[in-house]
């Protein structure tokens, strides 16, 4: 993957850009992907924003949410677009298997394809690319893609609420320890545009339904299990718990965080029941490395201290393995 300044000539003429991001989307795929798409409107190209599904009703009020396409809707449109576009920019995500359905159309594609990520090991599928570990998000890296261009004045409100949300989020509101000093400077030059930070984090972290809080109540009640000896707490809901408070996406984001707020634990995970897979997300505070655990053990990766899996076992034989492989490994 060559450095992303050499993409930079792709883009002196306006071109047709498809953005992509990961399948079930957070603050950070949607923002980074729609602050690009303002970024490069603005530069004079074409845009069109994918989401390989659909998104969180939290973050359904982000400037531009209403000309990108949903590809699990809108496949034909979504595929037109990939087909006519000069361009292809992949955020968030370092493999094309985290977009579902959209990797084999992805994989096929011809045309330039960058990269902005920062996620461990990216598959050696990308032409160009900025590919940062240490960087607390992809907005992050869209805001550094900005001033490396030069265009550091052409930011706007519109790119700023896009690029802070996922600041904010990936950073869980800048408290985790990815959060560096270059974090806060981007977001105090975001405040200078006149960026509203009150306003996002209501409209991200404030606007639950009722039916939301409930399901928060009752996950913490009943389904989640404190492991003492091994610093540990596991949360597991299956298809029928999440049928039962008729479960949207995007209300499960955050429930594995609330164990980490225990006096003592120092690794959380949840382990969701899906209609074609179980998927899992593990959280650590200190030396636990969670993104070799989901590697080593659930088809997985990440970050040091956020990271996710996925498995075909059944849901009840993936907390047994769980189990049994947490009693092995005995998380410090």
């Amino acid at each position: 993957m060559r450095p992303i300044q050499d993409a930079f000539p792709l883009l002196h003429s306006p071109k047709k850009i498809f953005i992509t991001t990961h399948h079930k989307p957070d603050g950070d795929a949607i923002g980074s992907m729609l602050g690009l798409y303002h970024y490069l409107t603005k530069k004079g190209h074409h845009v069109t924003p994918v989401s390989p599904g659909e998104i969180p009703e939290f973050l359904e009020w982000m400037p531009g949410v209403s000309v990108m396409l949903n590809y699990e809707e809108q496949a034909t449109a979504s595929l037109e677009a990939l087909k006519e576009a000069d361009l292809i920019f992949c955020l968030d995500f370092n493999d094309y298997s985290r977009t579902k359905t959209l990797e084999q159309p992805l994989a096929e594609a011809t045309q330039p394809k960058i990269l902005i990520d920062h996620h461990l090991f990216p598959k050696p599928y990308w032409d160009y690319g900025m590919s940062l570990p240490e960087k607390s998000s992809t907005c992050e890296m869209v805001y550094d893609f900005i001033l490396l261009c030069g265009d550091q004045l052409l930011l706007d409100l519109d790119m700023a609420a896009c690029l802070y949300t996922g600041l904010m989020t990936d950073t869980g509101s800048f408290k985790f320890p990815i959060t560096t000093a270059g974090a806060h400077y981007m977001a105090a030059y975001l405040k200078s545009l006149g960026l509203d930070h009150t306003k996002i984090h209501e409209e991200v972290y404030d606007a639950w339904t009722e039916n939301r809080m409930r399901f928060l109540g009752y996950v913490l009640i009943d389904k989640m299990e404190i492991m003492r000896k091994y610093n540990s707490a596991l949360i597991t809901l299956s298809r029928k718990d999440m049928n039962l408070f008729n479960i949207q996406s995007g209300d499960t984001e955050g429930l594995v965080n609330y164990p980490l707020s225990i006096t003592g634990i120092k690794f959380a995970t949840l382990i969701t029941e899906r209609s074609d897979e179980v998927k899992m997300s593990f959280r650590s505070k200190g030396s636990f490395d969670v993104s070799a655990f989901a590697r080593n053990y659930f088809d997985g990766g990440g970050h040091f201290n956020a990271s996710g899996g996925r498995t075909k076992s059944n849901f009840m034989d993936t907390i047994v393995y769980f189990k049994k492989i947490l009693s092995d490994i005995h998380p410090k």
